[in-house]
């Protein structure tokens, strides 16, 4: 890794047309976590550096995530996410990783969550409106995202695991909208071809991805789908909107339960 690496880090949705407008590679590191083949390892990574054993396994994962895989750089939600948040990112900044904070309105005020966005941009050398032209090329990748949960839901031709490991992957399109587009693309060909599958009991998944992996694997075992993934379906950005103060404001996950 050099000075010169695009990749960035984030603990959890982000405005992520930033990072792209100012020329980097943004990468979800709890995707880079429950992707690996051995996940544990993380965690056992994070409690030798001193986390404790009941401290949060995400937060533990995306830490041994940031080591093992070089981050120098890695935006945090400070307001929005988990509460442990706060203490990654000290331990972080003790290790060396530059962290820039991001913080979603509790209060959902779109003064304040376009201030956070425009200090972004600046800590990046963009723009708000150069984000803005972003947002609407990674909008034309989301629209492929939603028909593949429309096929999960409405005509039972996408798998709950297939939906989830789609939907998940938008909070970072991979580093790479374009090649992810095009497997997107490719999957949802492959997809539409398929049978409806009938006779499984229909359920949602309410809260946050599991962290357990074959889970969808076994609903289906005990006779059941998932036809909703709550809050991958909320990465994708399902509620069209013509601005990204709107599209964040929109998106569920950083605000109250209520």
């Amino acid at each position: 890794m050099t000075d010169t690496d695009p990749r960035i880090g984030f603990t959890t949705t982000i405005p992520v047309e930033v990072l792209f407008s100012g020329g980097r590679a943004p990468v979800d590191l709890n995707n880079v976590f429950i992707g690996a083949d051995r996940p544990s390892e993380y965690i056992r990574e994070a409690e030798s550096d001193g986390f404790p054993k009941n401290c949060c396994a995400w937060i533990k994962g995306i830490y041994g995530a940031a080591r093992r895989h070089g981050f120098r750089e890695v935006v945090a939600v400070t307001q929005g996410d988990c509460s442990f948040t706060q203490a990654l990112m000290e331990v972080l900044r003790y290790r060396g990783v530059t962290v820039v904070p991001f913080a979603f309105p509790f209060d959902r005020d779109p003064g304040v969550l376009s201030m956070e966005l425009a200090k972004m941009a600046a800590r990046f050398g963009t723009t708000v409106r150069e984000s803005e032209a972003w947002k609407a090329r990674l909008d034309e990748v989301r629209r492929i995202a939603h028909e593949i949960d429309r096929l999960t839901w409405e005509e039972g031709k996408v798998t709950g695991e297939e939906n989830h490991r789609w939907l998940v992957a938008c909070s970072d399109f991979e580093g790479d909208p374009d090649g992810f587009a095009r497997r997107a693309k490719a999957f949802l060909g492959e997809a539409a071809g398929r049978p409806e599958r009938k006779g499984l009991v229909p359920v949602a998944f309410v809260g946050v991805p599991p962290i357990v992996s074959g889970l969808h694997a076994c609903f289906e075992e005990a006779g059941a789908r998932v036809v909703l993934n709550e809050v991958q379906r909320q990465f994708s950005m399902p509620s069209p909107t013509s601005s990204l103060v709107e599209q964040y404001l929109a998106y569920t996950y950083p605000y109250s339960f209520f």
